[in-house]
């Protein structure tokens, strides 16, 4: 799989663990809404790289990816101080399990977010097929201070009868303190948006976050009669597993 060097555009600051960035688009490079590419720095000849789902929508001229920042981290240590003009390196190849082919059509879809694991998610709700497919999408993304509340004002904007945001943070007063997977397994969430309980006849799950999240909500799911995509076939629930395997930080 090669590389290709990209200029960055322009870069956001959301708070002092969260940033995004766009970078210029390779001409010939296909991605689908919901997946990840792997991108990179070089540091004394070698390349660090790690899996950063797009957060831009497949049409769009440009890439845009949100990262955190640990400041002993092998590549966000590094990628924080790029600045706008430098180049990223960006594989010529994307892939992931978030995307409208890994789960199955149904009534609602719930999009279930932590931190940086929102960024697939950005991606899927610009798109027209996802409305064509659910009733309804339901976003949820907890983080621990509002201002981890990236692309809020954008998704506020999208938000519709179709489109329910629903932000959560943990470690400050807030609308809506619970996390996102104590609001769903209580049922919490459902009760506030006057929707009926997920049911896996019906509903479908998208999950992306941290790995005890994904832990967390996976157990739950199939302790409750959910069925996983895999090499099995199409479920109701699909988890974007490969954070946990690029995780530097």
């Amino acid at each position: 799989m090669a590389y290709t060097e990209q200029r960055v555009t322009s870069i956001r600051k959301w708070s002092d663990k969260t940033f995004s960035f766009t970078t210029t688009r390779p001409a010939d490079f296909q991605f689908e809404n919901g997946e990840f590419v792997t991108l990179g720095l070089r540091h004394e000849g070698k390349l660090i790289a790690r899996a950063y789902s797009i957060v831009s929508c497949n049409d769009a001229d440009y890439l845009e990816f949100l990262s955190i920042h640990v400041p002993d981290g092998p590549l966000t240590s590094r990628l924080v101080q790029v600045r706008e003009g430098e180049g990223v390196l960006i594989n010529s190849k994307a892939t992931g399990s978030l995307t409208l082919k890994y789960v199955q059509p149904g009534r609602n879809l719930y999009l279930l977010a932590t931190g940086t694991g929102l960024a697939p998610f950005i991606s899927l709700i610009c798109d027209p097929e996802l409305y064509q497919r659910y009733e309804k999408v339901v976003l949820v993304h907890t983080v621990r201070t509002q201002v981890e509340l990236a692309y809020r004002n954008e998704i506020k904007a999208l938000s519709n009868a179709r489109l329910l945001y629903v932000p959560t943070v943990t470690r400050e007063p807030f609308e809506t303190t619970q996390r996102v997977t104590d609001l769903f397994i209580s049922g919490a969430l459902f009760s506030k948006l006057g929707l009926p309980p997920a049911d896996p006849e019906f509903d479908r799950v998208m999950i992306c976050g941290n790995p005890h999240m994904l832990q967390e909500m996976r157990a739950y799911l199939e302790a409750h009669g959910w069925t996983m995509t895999s090499h099995k076939g199409v479920g109701n629930f699909t988890v974007e597993k490969a954070f946990v395997l690029h995780n530097e930080d």
